[in-house]
C-alpha cells in the first residue's frame, strides 16, 4: 500500500480538473486549410460549438458528421460549429478530413498548446478527444466536455439538448445554471 499510494496520488494530480463554467470564452485563433486565420470572436452573437479533434480519431469523425447534420438543421437559428484539429501534421490532414466527411462549416488546425490554454488544462495532462466547448451568444463558455465523459454516452441527444437550450436564449439573457465540466 505504501508503494501504491504515491502512484495513485501522482495519477490523480495528472487528471484534468474541471474548469469553471460559466466563464468568458476569451479569444481563440486557429488556421483554415487555405492558411487564413480564424478567430472565435468573429462568431459572437451565435451559439458556437467549438470542438478540438484529431483527424485520425473515429470518435472525432463521428462527432464531425453529427455536427454537420446539426449545422444544416440549426444554422438558421444561429448555430455555428467550429472544428480545430490538433493532431500532429493536422495542417496537412485537415483538407482531406473536410472533403471525406463533407463538412461545410469551418474546420481548421492549431497547435495543442493554445488549445490547452483555452480549455484551461495543463499541458502535462492527457486529454481525450473530441473536446466540446459550448459557447453562448454572449461569448460565455457554458459547458465543456472531454471525450471520455458520460456526456458522450448518448452524444446526439446530449449535444442537441445543449444546443437547443442555448439557442432558445436571447443574446441579452443571463446565463442559466451552467453544465459542469
Amino acid at each position: 500500500m505504501r508503494v501504491l499510494l504515491p502512484l495513485l496520488l501522482t495519477a490523480a494530480s495528472l487528471a484534468p480538473a474541471a474548469p469553471p463554467v460559466p466563464r468568458p470564452a476569451g479569444e481563440f485563433e486557429f488556421f483554415l486549410p487555405n492558411g487564413s486565420r480564424e478567430l472565435l470572436s468573429r462568431y459572437k452573437g451565435k451559439v458556437v460549438l467549438l470542438k478540438f479533434i484529431l483527424t485520425t480519431c473515429p470518435h472525432c469523425q463521428q462527432t464531425s458528421m453529427l455536427t454537420e447534420r446539426l449545422y444544416k438543421e440549426l444554422a438558421p437559428r444561429g448555430f455555428q460549429p467550429l472544428d480545430c484539429a490538433v493532431n500532429d501534421m493536422s495542417k496537412l490532414l485537415v483538407g482531406d478530413y473536410i472533403r471525406k466527411y463533407g463538412l461545410t462549416y469551418p474546420v481548421g488546425y492549431s497547435l495543442r498548446s493554445p488549445m490547452h490554454v483555452f480549455l484551461q488544462q495543463p499541458e502535462n495532462v492527457q486529454l481525450f478527444y473530441p473536446n466540446m466547448v459550448f459557447i453562448d451568444r454572449k461569448g460565455v463558455v457554458r459547458a465543456q466536455y472531454m471525450g471520455n465523459e458520460p456526456f458522450y454516452n448518448d452524444m446526439e441527444k446530449n449535444v442537441r439538448a445543449t444546443l437547443e437550450g442555448l439557442l432558445k436564449e436571447s443574446a441579452s439573457a443571463a446565463p442559466a445554471k451552467a453544465a459542469r465540466k
